[in-house]
């Protein structure tokens, strides 16, 4: 016996992961799997090994789109079907690449029968190919905006509907949506996150012996891929039997007028929005007591279910790490009299081994074992532990007034203010758009024009290289003057390659958004540098929303820090702007010339990928940072550098009271960029500095604008 995949009943541990995966076996209905963890996990290992334990799929013979002969889909461009007895085949993993392209995802018109035979014939897509079965996407929070668009189309209609090139064509497109991800590599769009029916925190076990089984399994696989799957062929046949027995069961399920009222009062408990996670907690526990051999859903479904179905749902921002207060459900649900029979004891199977059965196989393929509920990274009481309202702030007391007194340290070298403790950032708020000027040709994102592989078609061109998007109506017109000459005859167009043309396409593109944020004595007083780092946590607020790389430096003291290099996880600089501690000199040269050096290493990396630099400082300078000289002459060359290079900038002015200098002015000045305060930064005060930015680029690129700084 041979097997593709590792087999699924030989991943240790990993218990909630199993579970998810299982129960969307049982119910499709129930709206697929996330699942979030750290790289070796075992995460594609358990997805690609799930398909082997759905049941086959009755399919029309010859149907492209796996119609249910059944049900055959009337509107199936393959129809219509005559009744009659259909085939079967295995249930279909398919998985979406991340650079896939909206053709191959969707579908797209036959190029080369409309050109060679001149007719209209649909080549279907990805979408088409999941129906049925499972569409899986590995890194799905690195996908495209255009390919997660389609995807929430798809799912929420169960078709897809393609309307491009003369092509008009609508087929069903129901199937199991499983995507893993690395949080550390950036966060999903919320819309995307709500369409995951279930979602499951990995991580490696910390137990040496449950990772010798991880390795021995593992070890055992690569030597001899069928003998190990031989192994576990009954295991894998008892699971697969335990999953048609269930999904047999499911329509006997009741779900009672008690766990309704659980499910309401605990989705409205936790402030989730919308009515999915009602829906889906409804379809997780009747699914569980269906996999528990039981026709009454029982309270500790909907616990179960709870805790499945809404942690990434109650974010509230994009920072906010994902979780349930587990003592919160138990109070929720134990509002409601247990009317209900208690759960029967479930059949044992080769998926309910938990730790005390298993003993030292507990872990996975890759290195799984979740850690156990509350001592994991997310208990409260782990040294890894999210901060909240109630621990950060060095465990100062959340209730103290924004003037109460800074636990300070001894002072640092080279002077200044001594150093204070970090403290919290105020409450985040909307800001207007700040972009680069010009059209670039960056990763796709939500910033700055670009042209792209996907947008609006505005015009064709000859092909540089190898053709990606044919522009059909300018490729015909380009060979249809030329059809007598070549001896055209029947229907179909004689097409040359000279003849070909390229779309061009204009979207967004995302930027790097690189912060660069005064943290001296300057900026230390509490309440000013409070509205700092809520300034800051905006702007990354709206990076993460516009999907940007974003990087964060800091300058005090004797020198700049690197605090965050440039990265997609926009969570990861709000830890570090969290925890960043104020005082000492400032040395705003060292900032700016750490800037210009992490942007030249940028553009190395990834030339077409365009910044935006962020400066928050009230614009003085005390300190040359080691360079030696002048520390305001210093700080206004550095600028100069940085603006003859064609960096696009930004100061935040944090200047605050009565008396003001105008430093930071003076700063944006050299930047070539505007300076906007603290307050002007917010979404609807800040009219019209999108074209600041512009003018002010503009300017400074001009004789004039070289006069205009030398006078400021």
């Amino acid at each position: 016996m041979s097997s593709a995949h590792f087999p699924f009943s030989a991943v240790v541990g990993q218990d909630d992961l199993r579970l998810a995966l299982l129960l969307n076996a049982v119910s499709p209905a129930v709206g697929g799997v996330l699942v979030r963890g750290e790289k070796g996990t075992a995460k594609s290992t358990a997805v690609r090994a799930l398909s082997a334990l759905l049941p086959r799929v009755d399919v029309v013979p010859g149907c492209r789109f796996s119609c249910d002969p059944a049900a055959p889909d009337p509107d199936c461009p393959d129809g219509p079907h005559e009744p009659g007895p259909g085939g079967d085949r295995p249930a279909r993993m398919v998985e979406l690449p991340v650079g896939a392209s909206e053709d191959r995802l969707v579908g797209s018109l036959d190029i080369e029968r409309a050109l060679s035979e001149g007719v209209k014939a649909f080549e279907p897509g990805l979408l088409a190919d999941a129906h049925r079965g499972i569409l899986y996407v590995d890194e799905v929070n690195l996908l495209h905006d255009h390919l997660v668009d389609v995807l929430l189309d798809a799912a929420a209609m169960g078709a897809s509907y393609v309307e491009r090139e003369g092509v008009s064509v609508r087929h069903a497109a129901r199937f199991l949506l499983v995507g893993t991800m690395n949080p550390e590599e950036g966060e999903l769009r919320p819309q995307l996150l709500d369409r995951f029916g279930l979602t499951v925190e990995v991580a490696a076990s910390r137990e040496p012996a449950q990772r010798v089984e991880v390795v021995r399994r593992r070890l055992a696989y690569e030597d001899d891929p069928a003998g190990f799957a031989s192994c576990w062929a009954g295991d894998e046949h008892d699971v697969r039997a335990r999953v048609v027995a269930a999904r047999a069961l499911l329509p006997q399920v009741v779900l009672g007028d008690t766990s309704l009222l659980r499910i309401a009062a605990t989705c409205a408990g936790f402030e989730v929005d919308g009515m999915r996670a009602d829906i889906v907690m409804a379809r997780t526990a009747t699914a569980l007591a269906a996999w528990a051999g039981r026709t009454d859903v029982v309270k500790e479904d909907v616990r179960q279910a709870a805790l499945l179905a809404l942690p990434h749902r109650r974010r509230r921002a994009p920072f906010d790490a994902p979780g349930l207060d587990e003592d919160k459900l138990d109070r929720i649900l134990d509002e409601f009299p247990d009317d209900e029979p208690e759960p029967e004891p479930e059949p044992e199977g080769p998926d309910d081994r938990g730790p005390e059965d298993e003993g030292p196989d507990d872990g996975g393929p890759d290195g799984g074992g979740g850690a156990p509920r509350g001592e994991g990274p997310g208990a409260p009481d782990s040294p890894e532990a999210p901060r909240t309202p109630e621990t950060s702030d060095a465990g100062e007391d959340p209730g103290a007034p924004e003037s109460a007194e800074v636990p300070e340290s001894p002072a640092p070298q080279g002077g200044g203010a001594p150093e204070q403790a970090a403290v919290r950032a105020a409450e985040p708020f909307r800001t207007k758009m700040l972009s680069v000027p010009g059209l670039g040709e960056g990763a796709a994102g939500r910033r700055s024009r670009a042209r792209t592989a996907h947008g609006r078609t505005t015009g064709s061109q000859r092909p540089r290289g190898q053709l990606t998007k044919l522009h059909l109506a300018a490729t015909v017109h380009a060979a249809a003057p030329h059809q007598k000459a070549r001896g055209r005859s029947g229907r179909g167009l004689v097409v040359r390659k000279d003849d070909l043309r390229q779309a061009t396409r204009e979207g967004r593109e995302g930027n790097l958004v690189l912060f660069v944020v005064d943290a001296s004595g300057s900026m230390a007083a509490r309440q000013r540098m409070s509205a700092v780092k809520g300034a800051v946590l905006s702007l990354l607020l709206d990076a993460y929303q516009r999907r940007d790389k974003v990087g964060l430096i800091t300058f005090r003291g004797a020198g700049a820090e690197l605090a965050l290099p440039p990265t997609s996880s926009v969570d990861a600089a709000a830890a570090r702007l969290e925890q960043l501690p104020t005082g000492g000199r400032t040395p705003l040269a060292a900032g700016l010339l750490k800037a210009r050096e992490v942007l030249r290493i940028e553009r190395l990396r990834d030339p077409s990928r365009r910044p935006l630099l962020v400066v928050v400082t009230d614009g003085r300078a005390t300190s040359a940072g080691g360079l030696g000289g002048d520390a305001r002459e210093l700080a206004g060359r550095g600028a100069r550098l940085l603006a003859a290079e064609g960096v696009t900038s930004v100061v935040v002015d944090c200047e605050s009271g009565p008396v003001r200098l105008g430093l930071a002015g003076v700063l944006a000045a050299d930047l070539g960029g505007p300076a906007v305060s603290l307050d002007g930064l917010r979404a609807d005060s800040l009219a019209g500095l999108v074209k600041n930015v512009r003018t002010s680029v503009e300017s400074a690129r001009s004789p004039q604008g070289a006069g205009n700084r030398r006078a400021a």
